[in-house]
């Protein structure tokens, strides 16, 4: 044991160099006048450049969660960006604010298409990203967005939405949605309900585009918030956290980054 210690001492300020940490930072970026606060997420260990997700929260705003899965991605080897919809870093506490958030930005697509764009153009610049290998990750109302800039043709290699709203005022037509698509959704979701699914399926069949809809028996809005148990009793909403869907969609979903960035 003593001879272990010494050898720990004298060799072991080399593993921090065999074990980097994701590394995180907040960033601030401009949209038609608005400040938009961001928080980037990257290994440094992983060395040149690498492709980019694009991490947009749930109604809540951006807060910690959608911080926290851009940390998953960076874990990955990805350069990953939680990216602010709602401006300066706005959050909500409770879900008539919440509301009132996400309609604000729902309803005002070219709005919502400049500030997702600026993160992607923030995102872009960075020096360890391959400008040209972009995807996008969205939750609850973030998944909605994603589906909705994939539909104007934003360069995407990937829309993936998780329990995300599925509709659109203006279906997309063919050679719009320039990568694959997918969404992940619980059956027992009241939001989005098997009908808006076969809606869905339908609007991507028609466009041809390479997608995938998957439904979880049993779960419900949210299923991929470990906080989502507490926030629907605080609220009386149908929240609920599913660990068995969240760890199944969360493995599709990188499993796709791998193929599209791959070039499959």
């Amino acid at each position: 044991m003593k001879k272990f210690l010494i050898a720990l001492l004298l060799f072991g300020f080399n593993l921090p160099l065999a074990y980097a940490a994701v590394q995180g930072k907040e960033v601030s970026y401009q949209a038609e006048g608005v400040t938009l606060k961001g928080y980037l997420a990257f290994d440094d260990a992983v060395k040149g450049k690498r492709p980019a997700v694009l991490v947009v929260h749930e109604w809540w705003g951006h807060n910690d969660y959608a911080r926290n899965r851009a940390r998953m991605l960076a874990e990955l080897g990805y350069v990953a960006l939680a990216v602010d919809m709602y401006g300066n870093g706005r959050q909500a506490d409770h879900p008539d604010d919440a509301g009132k958030f996400a309609g604000e930005v729902s309803k005002n697509l070219p709005m919502a298409r400049a500030r997702f764009d600026a993160a992607m153009d923030l995102l872009q610049r960075q020096d360890n990203v391959d400008a040209g290998k972009l995807a996008a990750f969205g939750y609850c109302f973030g998944g909605g967005i994603v589906l909705n800039m994939a539909r104007m043709g934003a360069d995407l290699k990937a829309a993936v939405s998780f329990h995300g709203s599925l509709g659109s005022d203006s279906p997309v037509k063919p050679g719009i949605i320039k990568g694959r698509v997918a969404s992940f959704t619980g059956e027992a979701d009241p939001m989005i309900g098997a009908d808006k699914v076969a809606a869905f399926k339908q609007e991507m069949e028609s466009a041809r585009v390479n997608y995938r809809a998957v439904t979880y028996p049993g779960a419900k809005h949210a299923f991929t918030n470990p906080g989502a148990d507490a926030l629907g009793k605080k609220f009386n909403l149908p929240l609920a956290y599913d660990a068995n869907a969240d760890k199944d969609s969360w493995k599709q979903a990188t499993a796709m980054l791998k193929e599209v960035f791959a070039g499959k």
